[in-house]
């Protein structure tokens, strides 16, 4: 059984993800501008560029942990717009359908691994503490963990962690998952661990964005490669043909920095 099925009972309806023209600012300092990206279900878009690009706020603006000043985005039947009040039962359900992933792993200090991923199946989706304890096992089995079930993380490794994390965001049946950097916090060989997770679900037809500075996994693992830089979306494509012959100067420079270090 693959994780896709595993965190939903059986494979959930495949969604993708429109955005059109977003833009966002704090204050008078401009951190997206005018970005419209398409991703269809069951793809997988890694996003790079320099620090300061934008690409960490983009992909919190999806689930709207931070509103765009303007632009449209659209995620199955939710539709965002500025200016649109969205209620809390809205929000909760797009919150739902779009699992995220963080760099920092976000888990609860007291609680075990098996209550970080039961818990909040209680919660949000109602589910009795049985099922959503034996749903969160078969999770952490399928991430190799579930030995770790009643540890606390401070007793696990980081990699051990993170994939607790994706264990966590799976629980909640997604049918689309964020990624911000989810091993940049990790040793290289430690964050293979969690890499190995991220390909299964993309085997699995999981539509997945992915922010991250993983090269080989940006052109093996993604369908579409986004590069941005200066707040802007500047090149986008099949990922191999980027990585070997990039169109633009701003690319070549960012590639040449990061293969070369």
């Amino acid at each position: 059984m693959t994780l896709s099925e595993i965190a939903n009972g059986k494979l959930a309806p495949r969604t993708g993800i429109r955005l059109d023209n977003i833009s966002k600012r704090y204050g008078d300092h401009l951190v997206i501008d005018d970005v419209s990206l398409n991703v269809e279900p069951g793809t997988v878009t890694a996003l790079i560029g320099p620090s300061g690009a934008g690409k960490s706020t983009f992909l919190r603006c999806i689930n709207l942990l931070e509103r765009p000043d303007s632009g449209t985005i659209q995620v199955d039947h939710h539709t965002i717009e500025p200016g649109k009040v969205i209620n809390a039962k809205d929000l909760a359900a797009l919150r739902r359908t779009v699992g995220m992933v963080f760099q920092s792993f976000n888990l609860f200090p007291h609680m075990s691994a098996l209550k970080n991923i039961s818990f909040p199946q209680q919660k949000v989706l109602g589910r009795s503490k049985e099922e959503a304890d034996e749903r969160a096992l078969q999770l952490l089995e399928r991430v190799g963990l579930k030995d770790k079930a009643h540890q606390h993380p401070g007793r696990c490794s980081g990699g051990q962690q993170q994939r607790i994390a994706i264990a966590r965001a799976l629980a909640l049946d997604p049918s689309i998952m964020l990624f911000d950097e989810p091993t940049s916090a990790l040793d290289p060989e430690v964050g293979l661990e969690v890499l190995a997770v991220m390909r299964e679900l993309a085997d699995d037809g999981m539509t997945m964005i992915v922010v991250t500075h993983e090269m080989q996994f940006a052109r093996d693992v993604s369908d579409t490669l986004v590069v941005m830089a200066d707040c802007k979306i500047i090149e986008q494509g099949d990922p191999r043909a980027i990585m070997s012959d990039p169109q633009e100067d701003r690319t070549r420079r960012f590639l040449r920095a990061v293969l070369e270090r």
